[in-house]
């Protein structure tokens, strides 16, 4: 495992984040002020975990990860309070990309193998205290379980020895020192816990000191080297900018190589401005900040696509898009919500054509047309009990859940949503 994380970590309580280790001291009243913190001063990715004992702090707090998901550009893994299927489906529809199942509750070993089943095993973590749960539980941790997050103090260097699921550890050590060692343990995705957690920390600068520790940091890596582009006469290579999930073009813009490797190292767009002759991160004052997805390169090497994330406007003007006037032909909505549709289509039809393992897509396929069948009414029934509910959010996620399920059976069937397009046109 080349690449590191540093990953700080939230516990709810009450409303308000605390720290875990010292008998639930306050660490802020603004839980999702906290997190946007984080991500803003360069951490990798968040846990957020639930310490509710009742059901409506729990649903509080369910709320907070939502609104976490909303201000982050980050990976986030949650956990905490989970009882039973639902409280897993709540974490992940918050946005979660994992929900962590507590391996020192009974509870969560009972339901690993009815989660990983439903939801997929890329979807589960599980937190473990010891080294004996582990030693007790690893077949059935790594058969349904993609992460585990060690929470104390341990033999980093037995990890690799028990198990090959990368690891997260959180733990109460303050010393830089000793985060470093377990930063370069074989086996460690990455660290959190009191250091990494800390107010004032600074994920850019401490990446510093981990790359002067001969520990790699970056998520990314570019397989070309800035000298094999072809530039222009000024030395600069032209980036089209388009946003992830719906490829509406935003923006174009410079590159040197100063503003490439800091756009790889950091995971934010950074041009190279033309006008002022100097580097510049996109966002650094309006906040619209650009987040690395992905960059390519074309056939004559002169030319690079970057697809991102945008936050707010793209265009110093306030329009979404740089390319708002259109002055030949007619305009048409580039927020076109079929083309997010045909992308998760796209990715049901590939999971079924290349099967991948602990997926819940495979998992419906495998079990055939009556399970599939089986999902999609109880999904319908869940819009209804949602419908009932005074939080509109249930509804918007209950909605979706059964839009997935319907194009599982669309796939099965054959059924394109060119299909489905075309029988609404000629209603």
């Amino acid at each position: 495992m080349s690449y590191k994380r540093l990953t700080p970590c939230i516990f709810i309580d009450g409303g308000k984040a605390v720290q875990w280790f010292d008998d639930r001291t306050l660490l802020s009243d603004d839980v999702v002020a906290l997190a946007k913190q984080y991500c803003d001063r360069g951490a990798d990715e968040l846990i957020v975990f639930d310490l509710s004992t009742s059901d409506e702090e729990h649903d509080e707090a369910i709320d907070l990860i939502k609104k976490i998901n909303r201000v982050i550009s980050i990976p986030m893994i949650a956990g905490g309070n989970i009882r039973r299927a639902e409280d897993v489906k709540k974490i992940l529809y918050a946005g979660a990309k994992r929900a962590v199942l507590n391996f020192s509750k009974s509870l969560s070993i009972d339901l690993i193998e009815e989660v990983s089943k439903r939801f997929g095993k890329e979807r589960i973590a599980v937190s473990l205290n010891d080294f004996d749960a582990l030693f007790k539980m690893q077949h059935l941790i790594e058969e349904y379980s993609t992460e585990i997050v060690f929470m104390h103090r341990l033999d980093l260097n037995s990890v690799m020895n028990i198990t090959k699921l990368p690891c997260v550890v959180l733990t109460d050590t303050m010393e830089q020192s000793e985060i470093l060692r377990i930063l370069k343990c074989d086996g460690i995705k990455g660290v959190s816990g009191l250091f990494i957690s800390r107010l004032d920390m600074d994920f850019k600068e401490f990446k510093e000191i981990c790359a002067d520790a001969g520990i790699k940091m970056t998520s990314f890596e570019s397989i070309l080297d800035f000298s094999e582009f072809k530039l222009n006469s000024d030395g600069l290579i032209p980036v089209i900018v388009q946003d992830y999930k719906t490829n509406e073009v935003l923006m174009m813009a410079y590159m040197n190589e100063e503003a490439f490797d800091h756009t790889v190292k950091t995971g934010r767009m950074t041009y190279y401005s033309r006008s002022r002759q100097c580097q510049w991160v996109k966002g650094e004052t309006s906040g619209h900040f650009q987040y690395v997805k992905s960059l390519s390169i074309d056939c004559d090497k002169d030319t690079l696509l970057a697809k991102v994330e945008q936050i707010g406007a793209a265009c110093h003007t306030g329009n979404r898009s740089c390319f708002y006037t259109t002055i030949v032909g007619a305009d048409y909505d580039a927020k076109n919500p079929l083309q997010v549709f045909e992308s998760v289509y796209n990715t049901i039809v590939d999971r079924r054509e290349h099967p991948k393992e602990g997926s819940y897509t495979n998992y419906l396929f495998e079990k055939g047309i009556d399970k599939i069948l089986k999902k999609v009414g109880e999904e319908a029934t869940e819009i209804v009990i949602a419908a009932k509910n005074p939080n509109p959010e249930e509804i918007k996620y209950e909605i979706s859940d059964f839009l997935y399920h319907a194009m599982v059976l669309m796939v099965e069937r054959g059924v394109t949503w060119e299909d489905i397009t075309n029988e609404l046109a000629d209603r």
